[in-house]
């Protein structure tokens, strides 16, 4: 069994405080070292390169390009693109350049139901780097007017 020992303590020596006087002494900075000091900070800050995005990833040039060409594609009765609108659940790209948008229509009497998922993918398969594209068309989670873009609510009136 494992013994706990005591030591008792007459008292304890209270840490010394700091004194504004002492602080401003020992603090004395001429405007040319203050400056250099900035400098030093802001040459290791400046010289980072920002981390470059996978193709594929968002921030990459493929998966940019392919949101780019979705905002291109417009809804024939509401006068927003297909991405602000909210039809566009998800974009993967794989590294080989293949892409898979899961999407949804308004509703699934939609006038362009057959014609709309032909559209994204000759217009994803268009972008640079893209080897291929396949559409799935998904019902579940319908689509709401919640799933727009704040600038397509406002352009639609509804904020």
């Amino acid at each position: 069994m494992n013994r706990i020992e005591i030591e008792e303590v007459e008292g304890v020596e209270p840490p010394r405080r700091a004194r504004v006087e002492q602080a401003v002494e020992e603090a004395v900075e001429t405007p040319a070292e203050k400056l250099e000091r900035k400098r030093d900070y802001l040459e290791g800050f400046l010289s980072e390169k920002p981390a470059v995005a996978a193709p594929g990833e968002p921030g990459g040039d493929i998966y940019e390009g392919v949101i780019t060409a979705l905002r291109e594609i417009f809804d024939p009765e509401i006068p927003v693109n297909i991405y602000d609108l909210g039809l566009i659940y998800g974009v993967d790209v794989s590294p080989e350049g293949s892409v898979v948008v899961t999407m949804t229509l308004t509703t699934p009497n939609c006038p362009v139901a057959e014609s709309m998922p032909a559209e994204v993918e000759l217009r994803v398969e268009a972008v640079p780097g893209v080897r291929d594209a396949e559409v799935n068309l998904v019902w579940d989670p319908a689509w709401d007017p919640q799933k727009m873009s704040d600038d397509a609510k406002l352009e639609l009136g509804m904020l």
